[in-house]
């Protein structure tokens, strides 16, 4: 029985250990980790945020400790494995990376860009965080807290509010959609009716202000869990906590003169790569109906095709997708 028992026990230890090992191989894939950079390192975009911690907290902003000059990985002196520790966690996008304000305590987002490539961005952002146009409830562009400015006169790095992805927590009702639907609709209008096409507004580049839904925060690069990857963070709904949707990302936008009542640009291929006219022409087109295109069709995907009990949306999604721009709703 005594012999029973001991096998009992080493084939439940061997279980384990091939759950535990399977779990670790699940979480490197996700992690991106290869062989050749061990958690503990840094990768180069890393590296560029580590040189200016210090430079960041003279100017009010605290990075995690992963990205300190004295950081020493959390993980070495636990029993717990690296992946459960929340300063294993490289960065999504090199170029964003999260940060505290000091004055307050704010958990925002600072964005890194060179003027030279995208210098258009910063004006566009500024002037809807005007203190004429950031007032207005129809504005829903992402706001700028403040722009930094590094000494090589092309980098800048932006000061932007933490957010999430719209779709994320998932919806619990189709009121909730509904509201979304709405903002997304207001947002662009207010866009263009200042005479500022997006031309990129897909689906990554639509999110919301999670500040009311979590109010204990959540893990920027595992925004399932708590900031100390203590467990899940735990949310409100969007019901009890209406949040308010925002469009990100003013790289290839563009702001026009009210004059020019049929801007021309040539096709720039952002996120979505659906743009019919798009497809066979690289003749310069109108960008504000291609921003209705990709914002039905961002819905399209993101709720007609991936959930039930959408019908209702489609008349209005098949205009605003149509293959002719001119037939698209204004």
């Amino acid at each position: 029985m005594a012999n029973k028992n001991r096998l009992g026990r080493k084939e439940q230890q061997e279980a384990e250990e091939r759950r535990r090992a399977q779990r670790t191989q699940r979480i490197l894939s996700a992690f991106e980790t290869t062989q050749r950079l061990s958690p503990e390192e840094l990768d180069s975009r890393e590296v560029w945020w580590r040189n200016e911690f210090e430079w960041l907290k003279v100017r009010g902003y605290l990075l995690r400790p992963r990205y300190s000059p004295a950081w020493t990985p959390s993980w070495k002196n636990s029993s717990k494995d690296w992946f459960e520790h929340e300063d294993s966690r490289n960065l999504q996008a090199g170029h964003i990376i999260d940060a505290t304000r000091l004055s307050d305590g704010r958990f925002v987002t600072l964005k890194r860009i060179n003027k030279s490539e995208h210098p258009y961005e910063v004006d566009i952002g500024l002037y809807f965080a005007s203190e004429s146009l950031s007032s207005q409830p129809a504005n829903h562009c992402v706001p700028f807290y403040e722009v930094l400015a590094l000494d090589d006169d092309d980098t800048l790095i932006i000061v932007m509010p933490l957010l999430r992805i719209y779709t994320n927590p998932a919806f619990d009702t189709f009121g909730e959609t509904v509201e979304c639907f709405r903002q997304l609709f207001e947002g662009l209008r207010f866009m263009h009716q200042h005479h500022v096409a997006h031309r990129d507004c897909m689906s990554r580049n639509l999110m919301f202000d999670p500040s009311d839904l979590y109010p204990d925060s959540f893990h920027p690069m595992e925004t399932s869990l708590r900031r100390d990857y203590s467990g899940p963070a735990k949310h409100l709904t969007r019901t009890q906590r209406p949040p308010k949707y925002y469009f990100i990302d003013f790289g290839l936008s563009r702001r026009y003169d009210p004059s020019d009542t049929d801007p021309r640009e040539e096709p720039i291929w952002g996120g979505d790569k659906e743009v019919p006219e798009f497809q066979h022409s690289n003749d310069p087109c109108n960008p504000f109906p291609t921003d209705i295109f990709y914002i039905g069709n961002a819905i399209k995907k993101d709720f007609i095709q991936a959930k039930r009990g959408f019908g209702f949306m489609q008349p209005l999604i098949a205009d605003m997708v149509h293959a002719d721009p001119a037939k698209r709703p204004t």
